[in-house]
């Protein structure tokens, strides 16, 4: 058996290239969208690609299986509940794909996503048990898949986990991811054990009242561009640009020069809606970040942006995007919202159910001096 895990550090991602030696045949799991590092190694192994299997929609990175399944005799694999607008091959719980002698064996896992599934890799001459699982956005390390993205459902993922904990102790466990949005308390490992996950997960101890309660709580933060990425991903946009793929420098602001910001200036919270209604900077325009990619006509390119979220984090990369895509006057607050409101400086509060709604262009220009819920 030929197994690689390849890391994307940008995004936090992992993807799999599982193989025969023997018969040459190989699948990759949940491809990034930098294809040629695959085929480069299909090139150098002759390995023939036989599946493309993507654990479920992605919702914070562009997947590459529709690229790689152009190639000759690859198959588009997803679990038959996806709803995507292409086609594919639907895959069942508990289905076996052949690669020569390994089996690669489909669990429904759902939770993080309704079609999400895991893969347990099974080589018969050496065991009939398995010796690894895919986990993709179920079970991360120290940590779940959160359900909280749109689709997904807490209680399906309790049962979800609570079947994977069932595998055997020495079942080795690769993610779908070691960092970033998708899961609240990874450790940042690209691996684990099921033995080590059923002892020291802090989520695999919990019932399930308290499971659902930890993982629905607080306002979600979805994904930057997850609209964006999540449209491309299921068929309906071609927007691969929405990825951030560059670490671009920005410049940094503290609160006191937010509060001094030029006239012309726009200032967008990245926030969530409900983020934004419940105290905002007075001035600020509600753009989540999980829409900026998607409205990215409605930033202005002639005047200066700020960029501001909670504490800072979200802001900063939301800011790299803006970089990215070629708006070169902008800048983000340190700190955030809440540093602002730390320093005892005003907050206002409305309602945004009309933050979808187009600004227009007089409307930017006197962004600072009135409140609007774009």
């Amino acid at each position: 058996m030929y197994f690689k895990q390849i890391l994307d550090e940008r995004c936090g991602c992992a993807s799999y290239v599982v193989a025969s030696r023997q018969s040459h045949e190989a699948a990759i799991v949940d491809p990034s969208i930098d294809t040629q590092q695959y085929e480069a190694l299909l090139r150098e192994r002759n390995f023939r690609l036989r599946y493309v299997i993507d654990t479920h929609v992605h919702a914070d990175h562009v997947s590459g299986a529709r690229e790689l399944r152009a190639k000759p005799g690859a198959e588009l694999c997803l679990h038959e509940s996806a709803q995507v607008a292409y086609p594919f091959r639907p895959l069942k719980d508990g289905e076996e794909l052949a690669l020569g002698q390994l089996r690669v064996r489909v669990l429904h896992t759902p939770g993080h996503r309704a079609e999400l599934i895991s893969i347990l890799i099974i080589n018969p001459p050496r065991s009939p048990e398995p010796s690894m699982v895919l986990t993709g956005d179920s079970l991360l390390v120290g940590d779940v898949g959160r359900p909280d993205f749109g689709g997904g459902d807490a209680a399906a993922q309790y049962e979800s986990l609570t079947r994977l904990l069932r595998l055997p102790d020495w079942v080795a466990v690769f993610p779908g991811h070691f960092e970033g949005p998708c899961g609240k308390g990874m450790c940042g490992r690209p691996s684990t054990t099921i033995g080590f996950e059923r002892l020291y997960n802090p989520l695999a101890r919990l019932d399930r009242g308290a499971f659902v309660s930890t993982l629905t709580d607080g306002v979600p933060a979805r994904p930057l561009n997850m609209t964006a990425i999540e449209a491309t991903n299921r068929g309906l946009a071609h927007m691969p640009w929405a990825m951030l793929t560059t670490a671009a420098g920005v410049r940094e602001i503290d609160v006191n020069a937010l509060e001094s910001h030029p006239h012309d200036a726009v200032v967008l919270d990245v926030r969530e809606p409900e983020e934004y209604a419940h105290g905002h900077v007075p001035g600020a325009i509600s753009l989540p970040q999980a829409d900026l990619a998607s409205r990215l006509p409605e930033v202005p390119r002639d005047r200066p942006v700020i960029t501001l979220c909670e504490h800072g984090i979200r802001s900063f990369r939301a800011a790299q995007f803006l970089r990215q895509m070629g708006i070169d006057q902008v800048a983000s607050v340190k700190g955030g919202t809440a540093a602002w409101r730390a320093a005892g400086k005003p907050l206002a509060f409305g309602d945004t159910r009309l933050e979808k709604s187009r600004v227009t262009e007089s409307e930017w220009t006197h962004a600072g001096a009135s409140r609007y819920s774009i």
